[in-house]
């Protein structure tokens, strides 16, 4: 078993999430509660990830962030900060292939709270940010933590863009995907067969755990 592959998968995940828990809230509840007509725009690029190949992704992340264009060149110049083939450059990867996986079950569990129990709050004189923290956050837990662990599992299973903008430097950027990849360009199945048996285990325990947030409270 490749521990520094899981060690680094798991990092990779954990900010993943942690990162998209932060922007992908906020946006969530913009799109959710909107009118602006523009806002299918916002919606279609924040679901390309889903239906655009990952290493179509990777390759045009990997050519902004290069030293030959202007990104890249003024963050080497600049901050002294190198983004291709670094865990900071594949996180980078991690969090905008991802986004869907997070904004779009956020945005599902917003829709389904009752607009009645938010302005009846505001009726009572409660601000709008304490509404979200009392109200609309706890009701909409479920969906939002389903978010979450769609978007970590996701992200442990990941390929294509972390191969393309990270390669595969053991320690730094080989994840527990390529490095069953890897393991069967050698030819070792034994170790493919370990690693992979752990990916299904945990895919299967994450999607039991989601389908259990989407079933209604009273079937729970």
């Amino acid at each position: 078993m490749d521990w520094d592959a899981i060690w680094l998968t798991l990092r990779l995940a954990s900010a993943t999430t942690c990162i998209l828990f932060c922007i992908g809230l906020p946006l969530a509840y913009w799109l959710a509660n909107t009118r602006w007509s523009g806002r299918v725009v916002i919606e279609a690029l924040v679901t390309l990830p889903i239906v655009l190949p990952p290493t179509v992704l990777g390759f045009y992340l990997l050519v902004l962030m290069g030293p030959h264009s202007a990104v890249g060149s003024m963050l080497r110049s600049v901050m002294g900060v190198r983004l291709p083939f670094t865990f900071i450059g594949i996180l980078i990867g991690s969090v905008l292939f991802n986004l869907p996986f997070a904004v779009r079950p956020f945005v599902a569990a917003f829709n389904s709270l009752d607009r009645r129990l938010i302005e009846a709050s505001w009726c009572l004189g409660v601000s709008r940010l304490e509404t979200f923290r009392r109200i609309t956050l706890p009701l909409c837990w479920p969906g939002i933590f389903a978010g979450l662990i769609l978007t970590f599992a996701h992200t442990v299973g990941e390929f294509g863009v972390v191969l393309m903008l990270g390669g595969n430097i053991p320690g730094r950027t080989r994840t527990l995907a390529i490095s069953i990849y890897d393991n069967v360009q050698a030819l070792d199945y034994a170790a493919a067969g370990q690693t992979s048996a752990l990916l299904f285990g945990f895919s299967v325990v994450v999607l039991c755990v989601t389908q259990w947030l989407s079933r209604p409270e009273s079937l729970r």
